[in-house]
């Protein structure tokens, strides 16, 4: 496909090697200006923004991807197979389904379960586990135990529903499964197929077991900075 695609404007060499993904737009535009030197705005069809910048002399770039599977199975393919994109580390929010990873800790998703369909377009005759990408995900443990960070590593349970009918997100928990989103198992099966690397990385915002603990919008869109700093450290 050529570029510019359907869904992002920028120009060949626009995106750096190494792309931060959080699913808020302003999210991406908080990165962009607080930690990138000399950022540059190159992508901001339907508002999801992207920007282009340096942080501590590497070229990095951060773009958002939306809300669930499909939105980040969109963003995430275009950059990887169009733009030149070598690892996407998505900074996300999630719930915790775990008494002891509390709100503003940090889950490393080691592999994505889901309940959607996104890696039945693969044809394989089996299940597909998507699952991190060990120098990613060994490099993330190695700076939160630099940083004195609270984290957990696990599984995380991708849903394609937020709300529920049948409200069974903690059933996941039972097979040890750490906490809930909507984007890491759609972003580690565009990696695998593409032969790059991806890691999820998220703040706990709300938590089943403490919900005393739960953060408000404000503070998932600017105060999750610890998150922020791990992932830049990868680049």
């Amino acid at each position: 496909m050529p570029i510019p695609t359907p869904h992002i404007t920028a120009k060949a060499g626009d995106f750096a090697e190494t792309v931060l993904m959080p699913g808020d737009p302003l999210r991406s535009e908080f990165i962009a200006k607080h930690y990138l030197e000399d950022p540059v705005l190159v992508n901001d069809v339907r508002g999801v923004h992207g920007y282009t910048g340096r942080w501590h002399g590497r070229r990095v770039s951060v773009m958002a991807s939306g809300m669930g599977q499909p939105a980040v199975g969109i963003y995430s393919y275009e950059l990887f197979n169009f733009y030149g994109v070598e690892q996407i580390i998505r900074v996300g929010s999630c719930g915790s389904f775990h008494p002891d990873l509390h709100a503003r800790d940090l889950l490393l998703a080691m592999g994505a379960c889901t309940n959607g369909n996104y890696a039945m377009q693969y044809r394989l005759p089996g299940t597909f586990c998507p699952i991190a990408d060990f120098g990613l995900l060994r490099r993330a443990v190695e700076t939160c135990e630099s940083m004195g960070l609270r984290y957990m590593v696990g599984n995380i349970f991708s849903s394609d529903t937020f709300y529920d009918d049948a409200n069974s997100g903690m059933e996941w928990a039972k097979m040890g499964v750490l906490g809930v989103e909507m984007e890491s198992a759609a972003l580690y099966c565009n990696a695998a197929r593409a032969g790059k690397k991806a890691l999820c990385i998220c703040t706990v915002s709300d938590s089943f077991v403490h919900p005393e603990e739960n953060t408000t919008a404000e503070e998932r869109q600017t105060s999750f900075t610890q998150m922020m700093e791990v992932a830049l450290s990868l680049a």
